[in-house]
Order: structure tokens, then C-alpha cells, then sequence
């Protein structure tokens, strides 16, 4: 089988040029640039040119498939060239061209479907492979071979890229600029890269996002295995007028956008200036082990700039441990400060910058090391970068330089360049660049989080909340009542003030006086957003004249300046008074393409003017919903605040987590604005709550409909199963997850040299940590990892019990490129076979595939592995004898 489904686009045996001999092009056109660039690439490969006017022999069926077909023709001559291409057997096609409109784009999709071509295109510039000379595009000259990869939706910034590259000695493995309409589109190409030897860290401009699921799925795989750097144009203007409550008028689109790259573990970088910087310490092969920066620098003025950029990045001034500092003392200038910048003093030395460097590099302290050089008359800056360049090799920490000034230095920038060190031209650029592939570190923990839809104990009742929302889409409305909103709350354990509907005077009264005063009395429409807007917001009401005077007052206001809204009624509810509460607000908005998003931030009637706003995407664990706190600018005055001591954040991160099963389990929902929440040191409780829905969702009835809705699949509790074995004990099946690491390093220790083999073609003693990773964090929307589990007690030392989980089994998919079947894989410990656990694992696994629409399932087993294949027959499986490699068995099976 193949290494990657697009090997045969990107990786050719050979390559087709599709031209028209009998229409000459002109040089500006798009197939005069290919020729031109293509050669001069000088590509060793097998090349065929293919005259589309000529009379080509069509109709010999039997042609064994050939490799890649370059197509860079006018749009009018692209479907009967592709047309060619499919009849010729193809296997990939290339289509570079540009403007080319949906309809036309859509026919060529179909055409490269039916022929069952890898097609790129239409729409765009083409693609280079640089370490195989092969420049299969109109982007310019062949870049330089390189760790580095780019994907672009833009032919104007991909040709700037790799012209600014040429300069800055920055080399790819693989560079693409796709536009719309294409084919094989930029969640494909981020798996290819996942997948690629060649390239070690990914950056990628984007213009606009179609599947979400399809896209965070890719790019968390992919950043997963190596960093990803994002770029993303287009910004939202703040304020929807559209927005029915206060969380939707506060958050936007480009908002979400940055939860969801931070959330799928990639780094995002708002300019071309900060994308070069990435770029450059991505090419470097840095990979970011923190957030500690170490300034070395030989002025003052140039290190408090770097610490001043520091403090605002969010990183950490690295300072020295008092060993280190104490040996590399003596090697420096008694002027030299080492108490928080490593200052060498200004006539520091090309020996002094190496023991600091090194001294720097073998703190604990320390994650990353950032160079200043400002320039003195009396000392050679040329031999100071060439003794950097030289202890780099010794070094295993990143490495930056800031070489001030133009003229004087510019050698000693072109020789950290060419030594692979990172060279800017002000601090501020430099601790930028170590900001973005430090994030990277960071988002590597949000990565991690596979959060279930719903908490094991105090379950909430959906089936009511359902029926509420059934109920008001029956009424033909969309905004639920602030009684219908508080209720749906309440339905998921989220702490309210009890709120009661009065529909004249005489019942308010009643209601105030049952309640206890102070109350406060609320407007009850649907028809209005902000209640405060039409004076329909009373405190502190005191005694039942208060009650009397205000709801009259508050009618006739209300009627006078929202005369179309329909008015229910007031509510009453209880006055909540805390002078050391805080108010925040926890909000819930729909944002295309990426569906629900939950908000953190300052509450009250000034949130929008206070735009504190935190976001991420459901679902939440306990984890995220710390993360997403802290984020926050009113998480400092959650602690111990002003003679207010710090309130319970326990509370919070619970309605931050029902909230996430609300986003999960109801997908109508569009707005939700809870606000304001009053926290303090005893709890929590919601003060008001509005929320809008959609008819836009259908709600979950269906194990195969759930969690459509969402960017990111929750873990799937739905396949969690016990069973029974032959000595009466029990065993577990579920899915696999990231924390089950360390459990399957274990259980791959323990199979048989023979079972190893069979498994992983691999007689390996231990699984390596990248691939234990690999296996446990997985994406649940393409593939899906069973484990069995037991559990054992063991007696420790102290001479107490201890229980611990086993994993005994391990059955796993994956979906296969043609979305429609998948490949299996089955390992079952030497010491529990023969009691059925294979045979109910391969079940499990067939039901998840079935139950995720794939029509068949199929494998690769051993020839030697008659246990395996005897098993597969007896499951309904066919086994087929592989021609190219008799080693192996090809078995599949229709579900």
C-alpha cells in the first residue's frame, strides 16, 4: 500500500505535460511560465509530453497507470485535457490556472472524480517539491531544499514568500498555493505534510475555511506531529448590530478563528512580519520546549526593550540560577550584570558571548536564548558571530540573534543566517519570533484535552430542556423569555435566582412579599434585547408600594419605547446583594464555519464598552475551563482583590462546563448570554439569562447524528461497554484516550516478540513515545481506537490497596481517502487470548465503523499469522492473496 494516498501527486514516478502544439501561447501565459520554470528545475525524473491536438490512441484500457499529469492549458481546453488525462490513466493531475468560475470548477472535480484522479486545482499556481527539483508551478524560481513547508491560498504571497526566502536563506520541502474551488484542498494537503519525512514544521496562509470539522481535524493531526504556524486574513468589525444578546455584539468571528487554532495546538500570527519571523525559526528546526527567555546583550538600552517585549508576549525573563552565575562570573568583565539580563558589559567579547551562551544553555531556567549585539567602534562584530556560529553546534536550546544597526553588521547577520541561527533586526521582532513557536508549547496542552460530552454524576435533564426549546420554536419564536432561559439553565444544574412571572400589579405584590425584599423587577419580552436600553431593569425595590409605583411606570415606559414588543409581563425575582462579588457573564455564540463557542469575561450592563473576552470551543474539561479563565483580564480580581477575599472559581468552572454540555447536547442553540453571573468566596448564581435559538439544528435523537454541530468531536462515551470473562471477572472496552499513553507503553512490553511482529512489523522491546502519542491521541471523526481494559489491586508498601487500569486489547480504523471504508488493526496480550476478547473487539470496532456510515472494513494480516486469518473467517471476512506482496493477506469485509 501506498505511504500517503497523495504520494502519486506530490511524489510522481513520472510526469505527463499536457500542451497544444496548434495553439502557440504567448509568453506571459500560464503554460510559457511552467515550461520555463520546469526546466530550468531541472527534474530527474521520468518526463512525457502528451500533444492534447493530436490523434491521440485512447481506447487501449489496459495501460498500466501512469504517474502525475501537469495540465497548465487555457480554462476552455482543461476538461477535454483532463478528459485526456483520465483515459490515459492517470493516477494525479495538476491544474494551474486561475479564474476559473464555481460551475467550471465543479465539472472538473467530477470529471477527476470519475476517473478516480488525485486532482490539484483547479485555481491553482501549481506546487514545488524542491529536494526533487521539481517545480511543477508559476510561483518563480525553485526555492532551496529545506525543512520547511507552505500552503497558501494566495499566489501573490506564496511568489513573495519564496522571494523573501531566497534572501534569508530559508529552504522548503514543499510549497502549494491553492485558491478556490480546488480539489485536493487544504485539510488534505495538511495530512500529506503530517505525513511527510521531509518536512518538519508547516506554515500556512488562509483566506477562508469551508469544513470546519474536516479542517480542525487535519490540522490537529498535523500539529499533533510538528508545529504549525497560521496566518489568517479578514477581520470582523466588533459590534454585530444582528446580535440578540450581549455575548453576540462582543465576540467575532476572527476571536473564534483564534480559539479554534489555539485549540487545535497551532500558533497564530496576525502580520507578514511576524509569519517571516515564525518562518525563520521554523527552518532553524527549533522546537519550543517553553516560555523562559535568557537576554544576553553587550548594551542596557537593547536588553530592556527585549524584557520590556517580554513582559507584554506573556513570556518570562529567564534569570540565571545562582550556580550558574557563580561559574560563569569569573569568565566575564567585573562590569558584566547577570542579575536579570545577562548585561556583558559594552566591551564584552567574542570568548565572554560563548560562556554566557553556554552557561545560558545548561540552566534549567532557561527555554530559549536571545543575542544582542549593538555595534562599538572598538570591537570586531564579524568575530563575535563567527564564535555564535561556532558554539551553536554545542548548544540544544534555541538560539536568537538581534544584530543592531545596518551597515556595520550586515556580514555578521549574513553569517548567523548561514550558521541556521535566526537573525532580526530589533529585539522586539526577535522575542516576537520566540513568542510564536513558545505558544506553540503551550497550545500543545489544549491539543491534549479530549473532554466528555457529559458529567458522569448529576446528569442533566435534556429531554426537558428539549421540550422547551420544542416549544418555543412551536410558537413560532426564536428568543426564549428570560423564565424559558432561566428554566433551560436550570435544567442543566446551572445555579439561578429564583425568578417568578407576574402578569398584573396585584401579583407582583404577591410575589415581592413571598420572595422577601428587596427585589428586582424585570420587563419579560421576547421582542427586547437589552432591558436596560428601555428602562426595564428596577433594583433594590424596597416595600410593596415600590412594587405598585414601579410596574406601572415601568409599563407605560417599556410601551412608549418599544411600542411593536410583545410584553408578558414583569418579573420578580429576589435581590442578590454581595459587595465583594464580582459580576462576570459566560456567554455562547454560533460563528461559521467553526459552530458554537462559549465566552468568558466582565459582566454587567458595560460589557460591551469592558470587551473582556476569552473564548473556546466546546467541549470543555476542567482543564480548558481553567485555561479559559485565566485568559480573561477580570481573572486578577477573581483572587484575593482590594479586602475582598478570592471567590470560588470552583463555581465558575462549573457553569463553564454545564454551559459545554448545553452547546453539546443542544445544537439549536444560536446566543447565549448569561449575565450577570454574581461570584463570590461561597458560589455562584445566575442573575439574568437570555438565549436565542435556531431552526437551523435538529436536535441529537440519533447515536449516528451526534455532535455534528461541533468543530471538535467530545470523547465518545456512547461506545463504553463491559463484558464478562471465562474465570467470572470482568473486562471493559472504550475509546482510546490521551492519557492512555503511559497504560499502552505497558501493555506493548508485555506482548511476545511473535505478537509485536504481527502487530507492528516491528521486534522493537519498546513503543517510542512519539507513537505511543500517536496512537492514543486521535481524532474521533476519522478514526476510532478501542481498548480492553481490567482492572487489578495490588498492595503496596505502606500496606495499603491500590487499584489501577490494565490494557489487555487494542483494536483500531482508520478511515480510508475515499471517506466510504477503513483498515483495521487487532492486538490482543499473549496471556488473555482464546477467551473471545478478539473476536468482541473486532465486533466493537465494526459497529463504531458502521455506525459512522463506512461501508466496508478491510486489513492487512501476516501470511504467517494464521490465528489472525483463521479469526477474520470466522467474522465474515474474505481473505485475498496480495500479488505484489505474498507476505500478506488482504482481508475485507462489507458492513
Amino acid at each position: 500500500m501506498e505511504k500517503h494516498y497523495l504520494n502519486s501527486l506530490f511524489d510522481p514516478s513520472s510526469i505527463s505535460i499536457l500542451i497544444n502544439s496548434q495553439k502557440p501561447q504567448s509568453p506571459q501565459s500560464c503554460e510559457a511560465i511552467f515550461l520555463k520554470l520546469f526546466e530550468e528545475a531541472q527534474y530527474a525524473g521520468a518526463i512525457e509530453r502528451i500533444d492534447v491536438s493530436a490523434n491521440l490512441d485512447l481506447s487501449n484500457k489496459g495501460t498500466k497507470a501512469k504517474g502525475l499529469a501537469i495540465i497548465a492549458l487555457p480554462p476552455e481546453e482543461l476538461c477535454s485535457a483532463l478528459d485526456i488525462a483520465g483515459r490515459l490513466k492517470h493516477r494525479a493531475a495538476l491544474l494551474i490556472s486561475t479564474g476559473i468560475n464555481k460551475m467550471l470548477g465543479e465539472e472538473l472535480k467530477e470529471l477527476a472524480k470519475h476517473y478516480g484522479i488525485k486532482l490539484l486545482g483547479p485555481n491553482s499556481l501549481g506546487f514545488q517539491r524542491p529536494h526533487r527539483h521539481l517545480n511543477a508551478s508559476v510561483l518563480g524560481d525553485l526555492a532551496n531544499p529545506g525543512p520547511l513547508a507552505l500552503i497558501a491560498q494566495s499566489g501573490a504571497l506564496t511568489s513573495a514568500m519564496l522571494d523573501w526566502a531566497k534572501t534569508n536563506g530559508v529552504g522548503f520541502s514543499f510549497v502549494a498555493a491553492v485558491g478556490q474551488h480546488t480539489s485536493v484542498d487544504i485539510a488534505q494537503l495538511l495530512d500529506f505534510l503530517g505525513n511527510d519525512a521531509k518536512t518538519q514544521s508547516i506554515v500556512l496562509y488562509l483566506e477562508g475555511i469551508t469544513n470546519s470539522r474536516k479542517f480542525m481535524s487535519a490540522l490537529r493531526a498535523a500539529a499533533n506531529i510538528k508545529p504549525v504556524i497560521v496566518l489568517k486574513s479578514g477581520h470582523k468589525p466588533a459590534g454585530n448590530e444582528a446580535a440578540k444578546t450581549h455575548c453576540g455584539s462582543v465576540v467575532g468571528t476572527d476571536a473564534v478563528f483564534d480559539a479554534a487554532i489555539r485549540r487545535a495546538g497551532a500558533v497564530r500570527v496576525k502580520s507578514f512580519v511576524e509569519l517571516f519571523s515564525a518562518a525563520k525559526c521554523l527552518a532553524s528546526s527549533y522546537r519550543p520546549v517553553g516560555n523562559k527567555l535568557a537576554v544576553i546583550t553587550n548594551g542596557g538600552g537593547p536588553g530592556v526593550l527585549a524584557a520590556d517585549r517580554i513582559s507584554e508576549n506573556n513570556l518570562l525573563l529567564a534569570k540565571l540560577s545562582i550556580e550558574t552565575i557563580e561559574k560563569l562570573q569569573p569568565n566575564l568583565s567585573p562590569l558584566a550584570s547577570l542579575e536579570n539580563l545577562v548585561d556583558l558589559s559594552e566591551d564584552a567579547t567574542a570568548e565572554q558571548y560563548c560562556e554566557a551562551i553556554k552557561a545560558a544553555n545548561s540552566d534549567a531556567n532557561v527555554d530559549g536564548i536571545l543575542v544582542l549585539f549593538s555595534p562599538k567602534p572598538s570591537i570586531d562584530g564579524l568575530k563575535i558571530a563567527t564564535s555564535i556560529a561556532d558554539v551553536k553546534k554545542r548548544i540544544n536550546k534555541p538560539l536568537l540573534s538581534c544584530w543592531m544597526g545596518d551597515s556595520s553588521v550586515v556580514e555578521g547577520r549574513s553569517l548567523l543566517a548561514n550558521a541556521n541561527i535566526p537573525t532580526f533586526r530589533t529585539p522586539e521582532a526577535a522575542v516576537g519570533a520566540f513568542g510564536n513557536i513558545s505558544s506553540f508549547y503551550a497550545n500543545q496542552k489544549l491539543l491534549q484535552q479530549t473532554p466528555p460530552p457529559l458529567s458522569k454524576s448529576s446528569s442533566p435533564d435534556i429531554d426537558g430542556a428539549k421540550l422547551i426549546i420544542e416549544n418555543v420554536l412551536a410558537s413560532r419564536r426564536t428568543v426564549l423569555t428570560e423564565m424559558e432561559s432561566k428554566a433551560l439553565l436550570s435544567a442543566f444544574h446551572i445555579p439561578i435566582t429564583q425568578t417568578v412571572l407576574a402578569k398584573n400589579v396585584n401579583e407582583a405584590i404577591m410575589i415581592a412579599n413571598q420572595i422577601g425584599y428587596p427585589v428586582v423587577l424585570k420587563i419579560d419580552s421576547p421582542d427586547i434585547s437589552h432591558k436596560s436600553d428601555v428602562n426595564g431593569v428596577a433594583l433594590d425595590v424596597m416595600n410593596s408600594i415600590g412594587v405598585r409605583d414601579i410596574y406601572g411606570h415601568m409599563m407605560q415606559t417599556v410601551s412608549r419605547l418599544a411600542p411593536e414588543a410583545k410584553i408578558n409581563g414583569i418579573t420578580v425575582q429576589k435581590m442578590v446583594r454581595n459587595k465583594r462579588g464580582r459580576e462576570i457573564y459566560i456567554g455562547l455564540v454560533n460563528e461559521e464555519p467553526f459552530g458554537p463557542v462559549i465566552a468568558f469575561g466582565a459582566g454587567g450592563t458595560m460589557i460591551e464598552l469592558l470587551n473582556d473576552q476569552s473564548m473556546e470551543l466546546p467541549p470543555l474539561n476542567q482543564y480548558l475551563a481553567q485555561q479559559l479563565i485565566s485568559r480573561s483580564r477580570i481573572a486578577q480580581t477573581l483572587k484575593e482583590w482590594r479586602g475582598a477575599p478570592a471567590v470560588n472559581v470552583e463555581a465558575i468552572e462549573h457553569i463553564l462546563l454545564r454551559v459545554s454540555e448545553m452547546a453539546c447536547e443542544l445544537p439549536q442553540l444560536l446566543e447565549m448570554d448569561i449575565n450577570p453571573i454574581i461570584v463570590d468566596e461561597s458560589g455562584a448564581i445566575a442573575v439574568d439569562a437570555r438565549i436565542a435559538i435556531s431552526h437551523s439544528h435538529g436536535l441529537n435523537n440519533s447515536q449516528s447524528g451526534l455532535y455534528q454541530h461541533l468543530a471538535i468531536l467530545p470523547y465518545p462515551h456512547q461506545y463504553e461497554s463491559l463484558f464478562p470473562l471465562k474465570d467470572g471477572s470482568e473486562y471493559s472496552i472504550r475509546p482510546i484516550h490521551p492519557d492512555d499513553a503511559d497504560m499502552l507503553k505497558a501493555f506493548y512490553k508485555t506482548l511476545s516478540a511473535e505478537s509485536r511482529y504481527f502487530r507492528f512489523i516491528s521486534n522493537s522491546p519498546e513503543l517510542p513515545p512519539s507513537m505511543a502519542a500517536k496512537f492514543t491521541l486521535i481524532d474521533y471523526d476519522r478514526e476510532m481506537a478501542l481498548v480492553a481494559l481490567i482492572h487489578e489491586t495490588s498492595l503496596l508498601e505502606d500496606g495499603t490497596w491500590q487499584e489501577s487500569e490494565k490494557i489487555i486489547g487494542v483494536s483500531r480504523y482508520s478511515t480510508n481517502p475515499d471517506k466510504a471504508s477503513c483498515e483495521f488493526s487487532l492486538v490482543i496480550s499473549d496471556d488473555y487470548g482464546g477467551q473471545g476478547i478478539g473476536s468482541r473487539m473486532m465486533t466493537s470496532i465494526m459497529e463504531v465503523a458502521r455506525d459512522k456510515g463506512l461501508s466496508e472494513i478491510d486489513g492487512l494480516v501476516l501470511s504467517k499469522n494464521p490465528a489472525m486469518l483463521k479469526l477474520m473467517r470466522s467474522l465474515g471476512f474474505t481473505v485475498e492473496t496480495m500479488e505484489d506482496d505474498p507476505d500478506f493477506k488482504l482481508v475485507r469485509k462489507k458492513l
